[in-house]
């Protein structure tokens, strides 16, 4: 009854002030004046005080009304395509996010070891990141110089090239008299190939830029990320509702740790092909062993098909020095690959992400496929927390079914 009528009370005072608005001026009345009328019983109607500065709270709309669904249906429309247009506009931005993100939940480990040993965090997280940036330092300190030496080289031998090409008795000769090599190159640059080379050399360069301006952009987010992670998981948890926020914990770091775990997992593999392939130059007499061990461990980073491509540039060096050792180099590296996918990785997975080895090769394929190497790099941590969610949610409800 006391609804009705306050409901009613609303009604008259909202005539009151829809009459008020309707009316116009009349009369000697101002402008100004009916616009302080207007207000004076818009408040009154709001029911305005102190507490209340802009009065009461309007009553909701009528959602089951056929134009209200109707509007509702629409921009939800709206929104889930203007959201897919969108991801797909910055997928790349999202990739890189991602791996950043692995990065940082992956160094985290180190750090809480660090910490344990009474040191704060930020000591914990600059001793991580300086140790990883001396890696990356040291495998430079060993690449630009020998990349230098061979350009160098590769310059001072152009010249013994171009004769061997115009000696009909060298190797090289019989290739340009048979399928005129030189002439080829003649008419490719005359009918507007050095425009081609060009644009080429342009494009590389523009690679290599937006290749490093994605490291830069990964490397600075990782360390804001590592160094705020606790204040990030604690942001993530108030996400949940607060009937399932204990629950969302307890996946929430589940899922941070076999991300972690995949992390030192494949630094661990990547550092047994490493020294594997160090050793093995330095057993055979290839030249370059330790870059040629760091480039292996970093290749091997990438799941399936790192190690295979680090093989391969090994065994071509390797022909450098003579056919049987690039023979044995291939065979080493097919050895090896037999025991990092049947006994190492199957292993150190099960353990750390416990994702069986079969979906392992899945994930790292569609990743691969769908979104290159930064796909085929997150693709077992998207696996091993998908699996997760899936095995406490939905087969959870299934099997109470």
């Amino acid at each position: 009854m006391a609804k009705e009528q306050e409901q009613q009370r609303e009604q008259e005072i909202e005539t009151d002030v829809s009459e008020l608005i309707g009316a116009g001026e009349e009369g000697n009345t101002s402008a100004e004046e009916l616009a302080e009328e207007i207000h004076a019983a818009a408040s009154s109607e709001a029911g305005v005080d102190q507490e209340l500065a802009y009065g009461r709270v309007g009553p909701r709309f009528d959602r089951r009304g056929p134009f209200f669904m109707g509007m509702a249906g629409a921009a939800g429309v709206a929104v889930v395509f203007a959201i897919g247009a969108i991801v797909v506009a910055i997928g790349q931005v999202l990739l890189l996010i991602a791996l950043a993100v692995i990065i940082a939940v992956g160094l985290e480990p180190a750090v809480n070891w660090i910490m344990r040993l009474r040191a704060p965090r930020w000591l914990a997280v600059s001793t991580v990141l300086l140790f990883t940036l001396g890696v990356f330092a040291t495998f430079l300190a060993l690449a630009i110089p020998v990349l230098v030496t061979d350009a160098t080289k590769l310059a001072n031998e152009i010249p013994h090239y171009l004769h061997s090409l115009r000696n009909h008795r060298t190797f090289l000769g019989k290739l340009n008299s048979r399928y005129h090599v030189v002439t080829a190159l003649q008419h490719f640059i005359t009918k507007g190939g050095s425009a081609q080379v060009a644009g080429g050399v342009l494009g590389v360069g523009k690679v290599v830029l937006d290749l490093v301006g994605s490291v830069v952009f990964v490397v600075i987010l990782a360390v804001y990320m590592l160094a705020d992670l606790p204040r990030i998981k604690r942001g993530l948890y108030k996400l949940a509702p607060k009937s399932r926020r204990a629950r969302m914990v307890l996946l929430t770091d589940e899922i941070l740790v076999r991300i972690g775990g995949y992390v030192l997992g494949n630094l661990l593999t990547s550092f047994i092909a490493g020294v594997g392939t160090w050793l093995w130059c330095l057993a055979l007499g290839i030249q370059y062993a330790l870059l040629l061990g760091f480039m292996v461990a970093l290749l091997d980073l990438i799941p399936v098909v790192g190690s295979t491509v680090g093989g391969i540039i090994v065994a071509l060096i390797a022909l450098t020095h003579s056919l049987p050792v690039a023979i044995e180099t291939a065979v080493f590296y097919t050895v090896y690959r037999f025991l990092e996918d049947y006994l190492l990785m199957p292993k150190i997975m099960v353990r750390t992400v416990q994702v069986p080895g079969l979906l392992t090769v899945v994930a790292t394929l569609i990743g691969g496929t769908l979104f290159g190497i930064i796909g085929a790099l997150i693709a077992i941590p998207v696996a091993a927390a998908t699996k997760l969610l899936l095995e406490e949610t939905t087969l959870r409800h299934l099997e109470t079914r």
